[in-house]
């Protein structure tokens, strides 16, 4: 078993249409450690979603892995067929997707639903897996759980459904949580305690999480480690004291200049990211950045920056830190 829970090295996806090769994913490395808090941010089309359907072997058909490793928790994915992949989606790893209306059956209730994960995985009978299943609701701060076994997804509200699909993708204590924008459709107060939910259960199970997310307040409160993608790449790493208070990415410092911050003057105005994201079908030479970047240079629209690091967690792809350290007299 490898020393990291994942380990993903140099992947590349892409999806194969009618119109082209869109590469998704471009060389994407990442590692996560037991029990630590990911945040994975970036705007729609970045790649977020993509890399970690992947790691669980749900990338859809035109999508293809063309170049990379992938590994979990000591099972190397490249090589594992459909078959294999099922034994650990929901048991080794599962996810919570961004939308609970359409995750869950409409024409199952609640408890069948749950009942039939854990029966799938744990080997369970139906009255053991219905204890459980209360068990499940109760642990996600759901009230009356007899009663909301018997209903159908469209009882309950939206913030109830977001704890069910939580409920679901605990049933078997995964090592690796997913939450690909669990908070999107929710209001503020039920975001914050569905959060504050996800991190009273990291502690208590010890489980890793992956948090696929576009709110970097969220990931300022959960995340130990922060993952920026643009454009299928990942574009600075850092801890999240390192990509808040120290940002060497001209993408990330335009990502935190385009949030409303509590200290600022009161009719200071937010800065917006100026132009479109890049057409994947025909990514440009330099980096992909690079046509949105006010401090774009030459050498940036005709190659891809080079990795500069900080520190053994902090590194990004940005020619301004190269020219920055070049004026600075190191080599």
């Amino acid at each position: 078993m490898g020393e990291y829970l994942v380990d993903i090295k140099n992947e590349r996806l892409s999806f194969f249409t009618p119109a082209g090769e869109v590469k998704a994913l471009n060389d994407v490395s990442m590692r996560l450690e037991e029990g630590e808090v990911l945040g994975i941010v970036g705007e729609s089309g970045s790649g977020k979603s993509v890399t970690a359907y992947s790691l669980m072997g749900l990338t859809a058909h035109p999508g293809k892995l063309i170049g990379g490793s992938l590994d979990f928790n000591g099972h190397h994915i490249n090589d594992m067929t459909e078959k294999d992949m099922r034994k650990i989606r929901g048991n080794e790893v599962s996810i919570i997707f961004q939308d609970p209306m359409t995750s869950l059956n409409p024409v199952y209730t609640i408890g069948n639903q749950i009942r039939e994960v854990i029966m799938l995985h744990t080997g369970k009978n139906k009255k053991e897996a219905n204890e459980r299943a209360k068990e499940l609701l109760t642990l996600v701060g759901i009230n009356e759980p007899d009663k909301r076994l018997k209903q159908y997804p469209h009882e309950l509200s939206g913030g109830m459904r977001q704890r069910v699909m939580i409920a679901i993708a605990l049933a078997c204590e995964p090592k690796l949580l997913i939450a690909d924008e669990p908070t999107t459709a929710l209001d503020v107060t039920i975001q914050a305690q569905i959060l504050e939910l996800m991190m009273e259960l990291k502690d208590k199970l010890g489980m890793a999480i992956i948090m696929i997310t576009h709110d970097l307040g969220i990931v300022a409160s959960m995340c130990e480690k922060i993952a920026v993608m643009y454009a299928g790449k990942i574009v600075e790493y850092g801890t999240t004291d390192e990509i808040f208070y120290n940002p060497k990415h001209e993408y990330t410092k335009g990502l935190l200049r385009s949030i409303p911050r509590l200290d600022a003057n009161e009719h200071e105005r937010l800065v917006p990211i100026e132009g479109t994201p890049i057409d994947l079908l025909n990514p440009p030479k330099g980096c992909p950045f690079a046509p949105r970047c006010a401090n774009c240079m030459k050498i940036c629209l005709r190659e891809m920056p080079p990795v500069t690091e900080f520190s053994d967690t902090h590194y990004t792809h940005c020619f301004m830190n190269q020219k920055a350290m070049l004026e600075g007299g190191n080599a």
